[in-house]
């Protein structure tokens, strides 16, 4: 069996963030792969580093190439017609040069015959001079001609080697074939990201700053299941108190207070760990351990069940309180719940839900005390526990229901705006959504992953 490491990094917006994973990636297997969460009008960004780097850089190389031949070619068209103009100006020359060469002759004839000749040669002198006149201003435009024509070799010249150079560098490929190669590493690169489904939280940075609006909490998200057209974002302000939740068709629709549509809820939310999947608003329902999924396409509750023995109403909140009882998450496996028990002595409790039915599918106990733990997020099936919801939080334990094992961790996590009270993973976007004090914020993550070739054996 052979296996290759790649380090997938999402970075948010446009800020593309340098980092070299210390892996060693094979010529034509490897790559290097960083994707984002979406930018202000709900694209992903995605840069690949291709295992051959003198190819890597092929599109800014190509364009240049592009450039310089096309700068070249008009030069080009430039010098042939002032060549054709410059052969043109020479037949005058040499006729003036016949000319004068029968002026000369002209001057013989006086010298010897001054007194005969010399009004009839005169006339002709005069006529001749007359002929040649307008050859004065052409020979000035062949001069210039010339200077021009010596002007644009030397540039040439110059961008002759400016050419070769980047020929060599890229490798001395025509456009054509390099489109060709670009084609296949953008087939490989999609490959390559059918892949990257699942990895281990390695780092966190950020957090980028996408809006400062509500109190100072709440919860906004976007739904991962969506396509890759839909960019809704839905905004729901306070943890109690509230049944408006707020539609936006697109992150730069958010950021702008463009509303898309408003809906209001049959019962108040507890709470700012709320989670939109599949189409549908997954809440905990204020003052009881009941899960409400209310789908946005129909406008109303389609499902509500109770979740067993959970704890509600500030019983097992997070550190910061607010109602903070049971977390709604989902990641790459599906829809999960966070909460804490009796039973488990007020410890953490995880639980994934059926999201047709919010049927308990499977159950974990863990040791972290609820009252603990800051905030908690799920990525690929491992819920990650941040220590406190102040200054100075860090991502201190993790647990994964694959292995049902634990470990403590050191990640830190920048809580820019002093008090966090709402963290979310977002699968499709790879990214952390966060509600800082009155501040919308995005976190990217660094996940390790393996990905194995598809020549096994």
């Amino acid at each position: 069996m052979r296996a290759l490491f790649v380090v997938l990094k999402p970075l948010c917006f446009l800020a593309l963030l340098g980092y070299c994973p210390s892996a060693t990636i094979r010529p034509k297997e490897g790559w290097q792969v960083y994707s984002s969460a979406q930018d202000a009008d709900g694209r992903c960004i995605c840069t690949v580093v291709a295992p051959e780097q003198n190819l890597c850089s092929r599109d800014a190389k190509s364009r240049q190439l592009r450039q310089l031949l096309e700068k070249i070619q008009n030069m080009s068209q430039s010098i042939e017609v002032l060549n054709l103009r410059t052969q043109r100006d020479f037949q005058y020359v040499m006729k003036m040069e016949s000319q004068m060469k029968g002026l000369r002759s002209k001057f013989r004839q006086i010298e010897s015959n001054r007194r005969t000749l010399l009004t009839k040669n005169f006339q002709e002198l005069k006529g001749k001079m007359n002929e040649l006149q307008p050859l004065i201003p052409v020979l000035e435009q062949y001069k210039t001609d010339a200077t021009l024509i010596s002007q644009f070799k030397q540039e040439i010249r110059n961008l002759s080697l400016v050419l070769t150079a980047i020929q060599e560098e890229i490798g001395a490929y025509d456009y054509e074939e390099l489109q060709q190669r670009v084609l296949g590493l953008e087939g490989r690169l999609r490959n390559c990201m059918n892949k990257l489904t699942c990895g281990k939280l390695m780092k966190i940075t950020g957090p980028v700053t996408v809006k400062t609006s509500g109190t100072r909490f709440g919860a906004w998200m976007t739904d991962p299941q969506a396509s890759p057209n839909n960019n809704k974002v839905w905004y729901m302000d306070s943890y109690t108190n509230n049944k408006i939740v707020r539609e936006y068709k697109s992150v730069s629709d958010f950021v702008a207070g463009v509303e898309s549509r408003t809906y209001n809820l049959p019962f108040h939310w507890a709470g700012t760990n709320h989670v939109v999947y599949n189409g549908s608003l997954y809440y905990n329902k204020y003052q009881s351990n009941i899960i409400v999924r209310y789908s946005f396409e129909s406008g109303r509750v389609t499902t509500q069940r109770a979740l067993e023995s959970a704890g509600f109403h500030n019983v097992y909140p997070y550190t910061w309180g607010g109602f903070s009882d049971i977390d709604l998450m989902a990641d790459e496996l599906g829809l999960w719940a966070i909460y804490a028990t009796n039973q488990n002595a007020g410890n953490i409790v995880i639980s994934q839900l059926d999201p047709l039915t919010i049927q308990v599918l499977n159950t974990w106990n863990t040791e972290y005390s609820k009252r603990n733990a800051g905030e908690s997020f799920m990525i690929c099936g491992t819920l990650y526990i941040t220590n406190s919801h102040l200054t100075g939080a860090k991502v201190y334990y993790s647990y994964s229901t694959k292995t049902s094992t634990y470990e403590y961790m050191d990640i830190p996590i920048h809580n820019q705006y002093f008090h966090m009270s709402m963290l979310d993973y977002n699968a499709r976007d790879r990214a952390l959504y966060g509600w800082n004090n009155g501040h919308q914020v995005l976190f990217n993550v660094t996940l390790f992953h393996i990905i194995k070739t598809d020549d096994e054996s």
